[in-house]
């Protein structure tokens, strides 16, 4: 009858000798995990989370570090921005000066040479002048010696009828 009775056995309820060893078995198992492959899945779990914030403190530290940096390069080229405006304006202030000094040496030059001329013009004036006073000398003591007749030889005395002649033409011509 046991022969039958275990042939007969139910197959959802299990005997109480595979419960025993699935039960040991399973207690050993249990022990075997807590003690060996669980602190290593801790340890492992827990060097990743270090890494993973390790990693995350590395890279705020670099951000921050980066817009530290980045700040001191706008500064520095705000500075450069500054220092480029003010040489352009040095240089323009420098361009208007020299400009200034060409133009004042211009005009300088350009008034020594009007005066340059303008005395050359008298000098010319005089000589042309004194020219045609002799020359319009001689020619009035010709005529006037074809018209009376008579030689006016006397050089002193025509020279100065000459110079009479001519002041009051000068005089005529100023008024």
């Amino acid at each position: 009858m046991t022969l039958l009775a275990a042939a007969e056995h139910n197959p959802i309820i299990p005997l109480w000798q595979e419960l025993v060893v699935g039960s040991i078995a399973f207690i050993v198992l249990c022990v075997v995990l807590m003690k060996f492959v669980f602190p290593r899945m801790e340890q492992t779990f827990q060097a990743r989370v270090d890494a993973i914030e390790g990693g995350i403190k590395r890279a705020e530290a670099a951000q921050a570090e980066a817009n530290q940096l980045l700040e001191q390069y706008r500064a520095q080229l705000a500075e450069a921005r500054t220092d480029a405006a003010k040489i352009r304006d040095d240089a323009r202030a420098d361009a208007e000066g020299i400009r200034q000094d060409i133009l004042a040496k211009a005009r300088e030059e350009s008034d020594r040479i009007i005066a340059a001329g303008k005395e050359q013009l008298a000098a010319e004036r005089a000589t042309i002048v004194r020219e045609l006073r002799s020359e319009v000398g001689s020619i009035a003591v010709d005529l006037a010696s074809k018209i009376v007749g008579e030689s006016l030889a006397d050089e002193a005395r025509r020279k100065g009828t000459v110079d009479r002649f001519l002041s009051g033409l000068e005089s005529a011509g100023a008024r």
